[in-house]
């Protein structure tokens, strides 16, 4: 009998979400007001980091900045400044590093507060074959892009469930929904973080702390020139996205506190058509080499470029 009763629960509930998201479609969630709210962004130095570091400073919120790069970093708190935001604080932090990340995360909650929105963003891509990538930058990719994640929220989570308020955003990717020819520890580390990241929300909602939010961002290649060199077969079905249009959709999404966020919008079409069986896998990647053409020795070189800029950082800090 209870299963009974857990079974038609669980489609009524089914039922009220969905119908719940199709009103959403037409009738959008109110922005919540973030102003005086204290926002980290990791990999704040430049490209979506930066632009978004902006927008959350139009909108009056505290920002607490980290990047490896420690000149770009003060470019984007100068830049925060003159949009209006209160209080920037700035701080060199390997994220890769679990006890660099604890480290500079107490200083942060010495000299600014208890962090109530955390943005991971900061993410490298090698853009090489798998089989040629050197153990190191495998490594690295995964403790930059996935491993990271679970440091900051560690270190920022606990204080957050005190108060059962907080917002946890994962800048991911649609590499972590579908694989990408020559990016293979790159779509590795983005699928972990998609996992990762539902996985926490999912304990949230059990443990019955629904002032937590978390967005999941999945965007397709943004012209930050951390993909300088893809070249689309499609561009007006899957193109390559503004980073400018990028930061606004969010901006926005955290603000409405949307659980997911993919663009463009035909990237749900993709998804709403994989099945997760072992040949319609093969068979989509198959499909998917001919929507996406990667001009393999360019996207190696900005690969490349991206990393060791980054790993030079590291090694100067």
């Amino acid at each position: 009998m209870n299963f009974l009763l857990e079974t038609l629960w669980t489609l009524l509930l089914w039922l009220y979400y969905s119908a719940e998201a199709l009103l959403m479609l037409f009738v959008p969630a109110r922005k919540k007001d973030v102003s005086g709210e204290i926002v980290l962004i990791t990999g704040a130095a430049s490209g979506i980091g930066r632009l978004v570091a902006l927008e959350f400073a139009r909108l009056r919120s505290a920002l607490v900045l980290w990047d490896i790069d420690a000149k770009g970093n003060e470019e984007t708190a100068r830049l925060a400044r003159e949009r209006g935001a209160p209080r920037v604080h700035t701080y060199l932090c390997d994220c890769s590093k679990r006890t660099a990340v604890y480290e500079v995360a107490d200083q942060v909650k010495r000299e600014v507060g208890d962090v109530s929105i955390v943005i991971n963003n900061a993410g490298i891509v090698t853009g090489k074959k798998f089989i040629d990538s050197p153990d190191d930058l495998l490594v690295k990719t995964m403790e930059v892009n996935v491993l990271a994640h679970f440091w900051t929220y560690k270190a920022f989570l606990p204080a957050m469930i005190a108060c059962n308020h907080g917002h946890l955003v994962s800048i991911a990717s649609s590499a972590g929904f579908f694989p990408v020819n020559g990016l293979a520890d790159y779509c590795s580390s983005k699928f972990a973080a998609i996992g990762f990241a539902e996985s926490v929300a999912l304990e949230l909602l059990a443990t019955g702390k629904n002032g937590i939010k978390t967005t999941i961002v999945c965007p397709y290649f943004i012209n930050t020139g951390m993909f300088d060199g893809c070249k689309i077969k499609w561009p007006n079905l899957i193109p390559i996205l503004d980073q400018n249009y990028a930061a606004k959709a969010i901006t926005d999404a955290i603000l409405r506190e949307k659980v997911y966020l993919v663009m463009p919008r035909s990237l749900y079409f993709l998804l709403a058509i994989k099945k997760p069986t072992k040949w319609d896998m093969a068979n989509s990647a198959h499909h998917l080499e001919e929507l996406v053409e990667l001009a393999e020795n360019d996207v190696h070189e900005a690969g490349n470029e991206v990393f060791f800029k980054q790993h030079s950082e590291i090694q100067r800090s």
